[in-house]
């Protein structure tokens, strides 16, 4: 179904992809710094879904839409960007103490981690134009079923992203939950999410859809 030569060639430039720090990473490590461990792994899982999503847009010609359609590039941008925004405001508003939560709310944040890193991911169209440049390069149409070639490679991607940004998300929230015992320090760690989600907004708006 694949040619192994190019398959190969992927699992190497995808590795390079993953473990190389991005907007994604920087949102993993935000959000895990600032809700903890399971959060972290939780924002990564939404993000692995995501990039799934696009994966089967991908695989199904529905992501070339955004190369002939600027106007829906756009609006996605804006959109991701205000999201983004909406999530540092909050950050930076945060005020809680450490250990206050009440454990009956777990599992609520747990799923806001999830979705966060989910809707941050789907309204960034970069992402979408990524998979429309990326993927094709290492399918060969003369074996045929290249939608199936490209949701195997978008899947492997997936997996790989979520397995590394999932650790990623894990060492952050750990490291983050040491020095969230002071109070100050929690703050502190709260004002640099905030920081981080608003470089993201910004990198979003005035980013190029090349």
């Amino acid at each position: 179904m694949v040619d192994m030569t190019l398959y190969t060639a992927f699992l190497v430039a995808a590795l390079a992809l993953c473990v190389s720090p991005g907007p994604d990473m920087m949102f993993i490590v935000a959000v895990g710094g600032r809700g903890g461990p399971r959060a972290g792994v939780m924002a990564a899982f939404g993000v692995a879904c995501a990039m799934l999503v696009h994966a089967v847009a991908a695989a199904l010609g529905l992501s070339a839409l955004f190369t002939t359609l600027p106007t829906l590039y756009h609006v996605l941008r804006w959109a991701g960007a205000a999201y983004l925004l909406y999530l540092a405001v909050k950050a930076f508003r945060d005020r809680s103490v450490p250990g206050e939560e009440d454990p009956a709310l777990r599992g609520t944040g747990m799923r806001r981690a999830f979705w966060q890193g989910a809707i941050t991911n789907l309204l960034n169209p970069k992402v979408i134009l990524f998979n429309v440049a990326f993927l094709p390069q290492f399918a060969d149409p003369s074996l045929g079923h290249v939608p199936g070639q490209l949701l195997l490679l978008g899947g492997t991607l997936v997996v790989m992203g979520f397995l590394w940004d999932g650790f990623v998300g894990l060492l952050s929230g750990r490291l983050a939950g040491l020095l969230r015992r002071n109070a100050r320090v929690n703050r502190w760690l709260n004002i640099v999410s905030g920081t981080v989600f608003t470089g993201l907004a910004v990198r979003l708006v005035v980013a190029s859809p090349k």
